[in-house]
């Protein structure tokens, strides 16, 4: 098999491997036949977080199972499936719950160091009953996609951001995740959704689905534009510290704080007499992928839910290197890309 690895900050290479096999018996190998590259993906690209002697990265892949454990029994060799980034065992309490943040035995990310990666040829799924979802009708491979993460991780951050109806959101961000969850926003039925970017061309893409677009320093022009008061909740797909004090400014009292972005390393000095004060809540997660499928599929089938314009490049997997120069540019016309093996 082939897969893509990252050895150090702004090196990826795509290396041979040996052929992966079931993980147990109740685990499948999927032959890959689209993988993306997600935002958190540039934390190992940029240097925020350790690669060691280099890991195998990927957590968004569909594919179709070419073998199968004896103890699979949902699925079958030659299926097509997705599968959620984040990992729970499948077995224990938590796992029931979908929220696989509760694993007893702790949340994995494929591509992480802890599980394989997917941007590759082939991968091991372990709990495949647990893990797997069949591709629903009449979802393309960019629709299957996001809903192994992006999507998700967007509906998440809107469902936890306590959205009052016709109420306002201002969400901060606009690489992939940032896009969905303007969409999700949208969705749940928010009346005002502020679009943050210092990317113009990401900003008009976020206007497109629904959002006005938020220009100059994001604190003022949120002020301005609710008369002083701040938004009712806060979607953050960035979770840098200056995005994160921005968040925490513009909330409006009582208001929500919802982060779905991956903040490096480095202890952030979080303002709590403020937060106090106002009485703000503030939460943050991991996707709870397997949680949000029941919501998602049915809304993207009936058309409630856009899935089209956030991958905007198609390169092959042998292009990794390439692939992951443009995310890191972070330009206009570079939202999100699919690698084919």
């Amino acid at each position: 098999m082939r897969h893509v690895v990252i050895d150090g900050p702004r090196s990826v290479t795509v290396r041979d491997a040996p052929d992966p096999v079931p993980p147990g018996a109740d685990g499948v190998v999927v032959e890959v036949e689209a993988a993306g590259i997600c935002g958190s993906d540039l934390h190992f690209y940029d240097g925020d977080l350790p690669v060691g002697d280099g890991v195998p990265v990927g957590h968004e892949f569909v594919g179709r199972i070419v073998e199968a454990g004896p103890d699979v029994e949902r699925f079958k060799v030659g299926d097509r499936v997705l599968t959620a980034s984040v990992a729970g065992c499948g077995r224990c309490d938590g796992c029931a719950t979908g929220a696989v943040v509760a694993c007893h035995e702790g949340p994995k990310v494929f591509g992480s160091g802890f599980l394989p990666g997917g941007q590759a040829t082939h991968v091991a799924v372990h709990s495949a009953d647990f893990q797997l979802l069949a591709v629903p009708d009449g979802f393309d491979d960019e629709a299957a996609l996001l809903l192994t993460d992006n999507l998700s991780t967007g509906w998440a951050g809107a469902q936890r951001a306590d959205i009052p109806p016709g109420g306002t959101v201002a969400v901060i961000g606009l690489g992939a995740v940032g896009q969905c969850a303007v969409r999700s926003a949208v969705a749940a039925g928010a009346g005002r959704v502020f679009a943050v970017d210092p990317v113009k061309g990401r900003r008009d893409r976020a206007v497109e689905s629904g959002a006005e677009a938020v220009e100059g320093p994001t604190v003022e022009a949120i002020m301005e534009a609710t008369g002083g008061r701040g938004v009712d909740s806060v979607i953050d797909a960035v979770a840098l510290d200056v995005t994160l004090d921005d968040a925490l400014a513009c909330v409006r009292p009582t208001g929500t704080v919802s982060v779905i972005g991956v903040h490096d390393l480095a202890p952030y000095p979080l303002p709590i007499l403020g937060g106090l004060l106002r009485s703000v809540t503030m939460r943050m997660t991991l996707a709870p992928v397997h949680k949000t499928w029941n919501d998602l599929v049915p809304l993207v089938q009936s058309g409630a839910l856009r899935t089209d314009g956030i991958f905007t490049h198609e390169l092959p997997l042998e292009q990794a290197a390439d692939a992951y120069a443009m995310v890191a540019a972070r330009t206009a016309d570079c939202t999100k890309v699919l690698l084919r093996p």
